[in-house]
């Protein structure tokens, strides 16, 4: 399937239906649709081809995300561009991906501004909400387009989304129809669907909050959107709209938690509230069933194979009598039913239960492969599975359980850091002479981004101005939490810094 079959399907159903609601401003289907078809019209006649990439930079915006079915419909390729990146990381996105064109939101207008004479490919900039000079208008936009438009993509390809790598260097990751179809498959399989959704997207449409639109868009269901955080709001929301299903990182969750009027609020209407994207501490999560209800989701995956790799129903945080199955909150859940998972050595051999090694995948979930990357490509594939660069086991009762990233990736608040990226702007300082980036457990973000830092001889520096000096080059969400200074970094003989030791140190 395209990604517009999915809102063509929910249209099937009932055309009038509401389908995007924000603000109390409510789209039909049929709404949703016939601005896709003019999106889709208007692309085709700027010149854009099936295969081309077409850039979205935007904060959650109906507008913005019938953009995707217009992309869709074109036979284009999604490339969903993240707000909350600096703009030199952005820059090296579509350059790596020659985007042809962007849309994207007045408030990023000085992003786009900063990094657009550094990208030949890209020769149209659409702003959706307001007149830049040196952009072209919505309204203009769609006025180019006269004739309908419904293309094939070429070879499957629906998205292709960034992911920084170790080096710090952005990979794109590519999506097809097909991997999106077996996570929805995954996702109508596995959780609860009694009735007609009602989807509440507070979390960035970008991330995780926006593929898990397709399967509500598959029962003709309602999304409703949140341009910004608000836990008061979201509270709201569910009651107001009898929401059936949502999802937050557990950072969020936690502030749903501490939030006076949680109380206060019906949510009866929950069926499933997904979590996931970072650890999750067990304490809490056993809270939230009691406080929220028993409709607690979790869901692992990545953005090689998106979202579904494992899952836990709100049945499974439940033992047969009733009460929490405590044992189980630490875990991932279970393989996914169209996911084979294993555990391997490094020597490419299967593990047995309960043996610890990196997990390993197979599905038509996986992706195609990182875009012009084939050595990386071969790398995440070696032996014939996917390699998640997770380190984990298999309990006797089929529950996944992840002990450590090989990767060295921090999962803070919901969003992937790489350590390498960070430990590159702290040594720009002139003072830092060498640097660890770690994560370390966390109840508010999952994980604490925490770096250890040598000084150069005669050199001092504050941790509070080192974290100022980092944000300006990454933004808030890679800027170390804690920074801690040590005479010398633990290695190993052949000179690597020993993580794991520092890891034991700090505790």
């Amino acid at each position: 399937m395209r990604l517009v079959d999915y809102l063509d399907k929910g249209a099937s159903l009932d055309a009038d239906a509401p389908c995007l609601i924000r603000d109390g401003e409510v789209a039909t289907y049929a709404d949703v649709q016939q601005l896709s078809d003019r999106i889709a019209s208007a692309l085709a006649a700027d010149g854009v081809e099936p295969g081309e990439k077409v850039a979205i930079l935007s904060s959650n915006d109906p507008t913005a995300f019938t953009c995707v079915f217009g992309i869709s419909r074109a036979g284009a390729v999604w490339c969903p561009i993240n707000p909350r990146n600096e703009a030199t990381e952005n820059r090296d996105l579509l350059a790596l991906l020659g985007c042809s064109v962007l849309i994207f939101q007045a408030a990023f207008a000085p992003l786009v501004d900063a990094i657009r004479r550094d990208l030949p490919h890209l020769r149209t900039l659409v702003c959706l909400d307001a007149d830049v000079a040196w952009a072209v208008s919505w309204d203009d936009y769609l006025t180019l387009g006269t004739e309908p438009v419904d293309r094939t993509p070429l070879e499957d390809l629906a998205m292709v989304v960034g992911t920084g790598g170790t080096t710090g260097r952005p990979k794109g990751v590519m999506l097809t129809g097909t991997n999106i179809e077996t996570m929805t498959a995954i996702t109508l399989m596995s959780y609860p669907w009694e009735g007609t959704p009602v989807y509440l997207a507070l979390a960035p449409l970008t991330h995780a909050a926006g593929v898990l639109c397709f399967p509500v868009l598959c029962h003709g269901g309602s999304i409703v959107i949140m341009p910004t955080p608000d836990v008061g709001g979201f509270l709201e929301n569910i009651e107001q709209f009898g929401v059936t299903h949502t999802f937050l990182p557990p950072t969020l969750i936690y502030l749903v938690l501490d939030h006076p009027g949680l109380g206060s609020h019906d949510l009866r209407s929950l069926q499933c509230f997904w979590y996931g994207a970072a650890p999750m501490s067990a304490t809490r999560l056993e809270e939230a069933l009691h406080r929220i209800g028993p409709v607690m989701a979790q869901l692992f995956g990545q953005t090689e194979a998106p979202m579904m790799i494992s899952t836990m129903s709100p049945r499974d945080h439940l033992r047969a009598d009733g009460t929490v199955a405590t044992e189980r909150l630490t875990s991932a859940g279970r393989p996914a039913p169209l996911v084979t998972v294993a555990i391997m050595d490094e020597q490419g051999r299967t593990l047995a239960r309960g043996e610890r090694g990196e997990i390993v995948v197979r599905s038509s979930l996986v992706m195609r492969g990182y875009y012009e990357d084939p050595e990386a490509t071969a790398e995440a594939s070696a032996h014939g599975w996917h390699h998640t660069g997770d380190i984990g086991y298999l309990d006797e009762d089929g529950y996944l359980f992840i002990v450590d990233r090989a990767k060295d990736v921090v999962i803070t608040g919901g969003f992937n850091v790489y350590s390498a990226e960070v430990e590159r702007a702290l040594m720009a300082h002139p003072a830092v002479a060498d640097c660890a980036v770690i994560g370390l457990p966390d109840e508010k973000w999952g994980e604490r981004l925490t770096a250890v830092i040598t000084v150069r001889p005669g050199q001092a520096v504050d941790p509070v101005e080192l974290q100022a000096f980092v944000k300006t080059r990454l933004g808030s969400v890679k800027t170390p939490k804690q920074i801690e200074t040590w005479v010398d970094l633990p290695r190993s003989k052949v000179g690597k810094v020993l993580k794991t030791e520092i890891k034991a140190q700090l505790g």
